[in-house]
Order: C-alpha cells, then structure tokens, then sequence
C-alpha cells in the first residue's frame, strides 16, 4: 500500500503525479491495456489530475489507457460533460488524448453486463448476521474483461448505505447491475443509516467485498479522502487495506459532532448535485442533528426534478419511513430495492403501525419541483424564493443551523451529551433496528418477508446481533446518545 498524506497544504498535481508513477512503477505495463473506473462529476474528487497523471505513466509504461465511468444508475454522461469531467474542452481532449476511449457505465442495458458468480443464501446469511438469506446474482460491466489492468479512482466518505463510499463500491453499484444494486441497497435500508453510516464495518461492505471476488482481474485502488481545503490523502493499493487507511482518515475529517440538535436545519445542496436523487444525501448527513419533530430543509433551487433515471417509480411509490414497505413487502414487491432504499433513506427514522405513519422529522424541498409533486412523493415543500439562508445562519442559540455545502461531511451529536430525551411514541423508531436482534432463517407464516423476494427472515429481541461490530469511539457513539432513555424494547414488525 502507498499512503500520501499532508498536515499543511492539500496534495496537488506534482504530488498526484508521484503517487499514481510511483503505485505503478511496480507494474509491467508494456502492451497491457488499463482500464481506468472514474467517478462522475457527484463526487468530489481531483480527476483532472488523477486522469492526466494515469495517462502519462500508463504510456511512459507502454501500455494504453481507456476509461470507464463509474455512474451506478445515474445518467450518463454526454462528450461535452466528459469532457468537463476530466478538466478541459472536447478540442484539447481529442487532440491530446485521441488514443484514450471513454464509457458510460449502462446499469440498465443487460448486453452490457456479464454474470460473474451467484452469492448463495449461506453466504448471504453469515455476512449479514441471518438478516438477510437469498441466492443473489452478480453482475458487472463485461468491458472490464477486455482489458489487463483496472485502476479504480473514487473518494472516501461516510456513506448511507455501506458505511464509507470508496473501494469495491466503484463495482457495485459503480460497474454493476440491477439485481446486487436492489438487493444491497434494501439491506442498507432495512439495517437505517444509523447502523451504517460512518461504520466501516457493515455487512453491507461484506457483501460487496464477496461480490468482488468473483472476478480476479488485476487492479489498483487510488482511494482519496477531500475535505473542504482540498485532497488530504491518497491511500493507494491493490486490496482493501488501502481503503480502510482512507476511511479512518475519512472518519476524522468528515465527521463533525455538534453541541445539540436543532429544530430546523436548513441543508444547502450544491450545484453537482441535479436531481433530488444525488442530493438526498443533504438528508442523509444532516438526518442526525434534527430535533425530534424539527425540519430538515434541503435548500436547492437549481433542481427541478426528482430523479431523471427513476422519477416515475419514485412518484408511485413516494417517500416513506423503513416499515410503511417492510410490513406490506407483498404490497409493494413491483418497486426496486433501489427506490425503496432512496425513500426511507430520505424520509429517516420513523413509526408505521396500525396504517399511521409518524417519521422522526419533516423533510422539506426547497427546490424548483413543484409544490404539488411535493405532496404527492409525500414531502414537505418551502418556496426557495421565500428563503434566505441568511436567516440560518448564527443562530445555533434559537434551535437554527446553516450547513453550506451540504451532502458529503457527517453531522452528529457530541457523544457526551447526556440531556436528550427522545418523544416516547418515536422510540421504536430511533432504536436501532437490529439492536439485541436474533436472527433466524426459519420462516414464521405471521411475519412479512423483508428480502428482495427470494427468502424470508424472522426477527426476536435478543442482546447484541453482531457483536463482531465494534462501538469504536466515533462509529456508534451516536446511537448510545439516542436511546439513554430507551425502555425494554418492543418486537419489531418483521
């Protein structure tokens, strides 16, 4: 593994030069064909740099260099957005880089996919600690068999579904196809951000790195963590040690612990975040420090739409807490895993019993979709133009907070707090769902079936589920703060 650090200034382009020549001097790359696997412009990451510097030693080395774009199921990319992606206009492109081919990932196209491996129940069951056990089928983009050698270029930074974005993530759901994205993406869902984001450790991350080994292709990580001054680390290296050095730095800068929570927090989206789908994730990092009954306030005026690859499934299925689906899985078997995460991912925490629905907070839109289409996904909605984020801002003291640039750092509460007490009627929500669960794979004909269809689990309160999870300082401090008040927990409804 190589490991390119700073305690002064952000790493820049000479420095990004010597890490990518020096990780591939050890490579024999004459006549070898290198695949490189970019991120799209909804990460924030140097790849100007990183796709110049790979270029140049990949032909100082004698081999030749493509690239394909890691989307997972977002658009793709036209040439001017290429372009843009790797730093220049489309004449310097062609006339610098003409050797240099690039590909849009196509999820949704199965002539692009190859089937590598299926994950059977077993497996699947001892990853997840028997929450989940199916046989799942893994796919991936069959361009990568063209080629000798795969770099893979991506940020590291607390994530809703696996824990931390970065290493095998760039496959699946980067490179990936549907089947393993619904399917990882609803374990996410069912486990609830709390239990996964900002923990390194999932087993989430589990199944992925399974999924990984199906192929033994070569290949490279370039894992980078940014903060808001710029690239603070490269962490280089062909196996997952190089990604958990960059998800422990990642961990302490990208996690920032605040006095209190707040009755409204207003989230300001930027600009490479176009749909409500990409910049959900405002919701995700700041879901946290938002009072019980507060608001949270995702404050985009550029955005007009929804999701542009899955707005109509979203439109039928709306935004609703974790058990409005889990307890009706046969009601709603036709929606993607995918959408039912992103729903309850946005939606947070909350309780669904008895055809009542109560989420721990108001999410709002302060977008360019209409009020209307607002109400009817199942979200609030605030004129833009009837805001000033000014008005956020300095007042901590009045229960308001600003976060500019919302969407990649993590918001928590301090881990020494002791004052907070939960509303009792959301603490069936605000536990951890998996807390003092034993699992079993023995079907019970009185408890709906929460997998993607193809298995069942039964859920009984017992202590600790994955014990081998360990409460590191900064990974489940958070969820400690949220339940001193907790009472004997009740069954939950699965």
């Amino acid at each position: 593994m190589y490991t390119y650090t700073t305690q002064q200034e952000p790493l820049g382009a000479p420095e990004i030069l010597r890490a990518v020549s020096e990780t591939l001097a050890r490579e024999d790359l004459r006549n070898r064909k290198v695949l490189a696997i970019l991120p799209d412009m909804t990460r924030t990451a140097p790849v100007p740099d990183f796709f110049r510097a790979m270029y140049a030693a990949v032909k100082s080395g004698g081999g030749s260099l493509d690239c394909l774009i890691a989307l997972g199921t977002h658009p793709p990319l036209d040439s001017d957005r290429i372009s843009k992606l790797v730093g220049m206009d489309r004449g310097e492109l062609a006339a610098n880089y003409a050797d240099c081919q690039f590909f849009n990932h196509r999820w949704d196209d199965p002539s692009a996919l190859r089937t590598i491996g299926v994950l059977a129940a077993d497996q699947i069951s001892s990853a997840t600690g028997g929450l989940m056990q199916e046989d799942v089928r893994i796919e991936i983009n069959k361009l990568v068999f063209d080629y000798d050698l795969l770099m893979i270029l991506g940020p590291v930074v607390p994530h809703e579904v696996v824990g931390f974005s970065g290493g095998n993530k760039y496959f699946f759901p980067g490179i990936g196809g549907p089947e393993f994205i619904d399917f990882f993406h609803w374990l996410g869902a069912v486990m609830t951000i709390p239990n996964i984001i900002g923990i390194a450790d999932t087993p989430v991350r589990r199944v992925l790195n399974l999924a990984a080994g199906f192929f033994k292709l070569p290949r490279i990580f370039f894992n980078l963590v940014m903060d808001e001054h710029g690239l603070q680390g490269i962490f280089a290296g062909t196996d997952e040690e190089a990604w958990r050095a960059a998800a422990a730095l990642s961990e302490k800068l990208h996690i920032f612990y605040q006095p209190r929570r707040y009755r409204s927090v207003l989230g300001i989206a930027p600009t490479k975040y176009d749909d409500l789908w990409t910049a959900a994730k405002v919701a995700y990092k700041l879901d946290a420090i938002v009072e019980d009954g507060g608001e949270l306030i995702i404050y985009a005026p550029h955005i007009t739409e929804i999701s542009y690859t899955h707005g109509r499934l979203i439109d039928q299925a709306g935004y609703h807490v974790r058990d409005y689906f889990s307890t009706r899985m046969d009601e709603f078997k036709h929606v993607p895993g995918r959408i039912k995460a992103h729903s309850t991912h946005v939606k947070g925490t909350g309780v669904y019993a008895d055809g009542r629905e109560e989420p721990r907070i108001n999410v709002v839109l302060a977008t360019g979709i209409p009020e209307e289409r607002c109400r009817l996904v199942n979200l609030g909605y605030r004129d833009p133009l009837c805001i000033n984020p000014a008005d956020w801002g300095n007042k901590e003291d009045q229960g308001l907070l600003l976060v500019r640039e919302a969407g990649e750092r993590l918001y928590r509460v301090s881990p020494n707090l002791t004052h907070l007490t939960p509303n009792p009627f959301l603490r069936s929500a605000l536990r951890p769902p998996l807390a003092g669960a034993k699992r079993s794979a023995k079907t019970r004909e009185d408890q709906p079936d929460i997998s993607m269809g193809r298995g069942t689990v039964t859920l009984d309160l017992t202590p600790d589920p994955f014990p081998e999870i360990k409460e590191g300082a900064l990974q489940r401090s958070m969820l400690k703060v949220f339940f001193l008040s907790q009472p004997t927990p009740t069954p939950l409804p699965f």
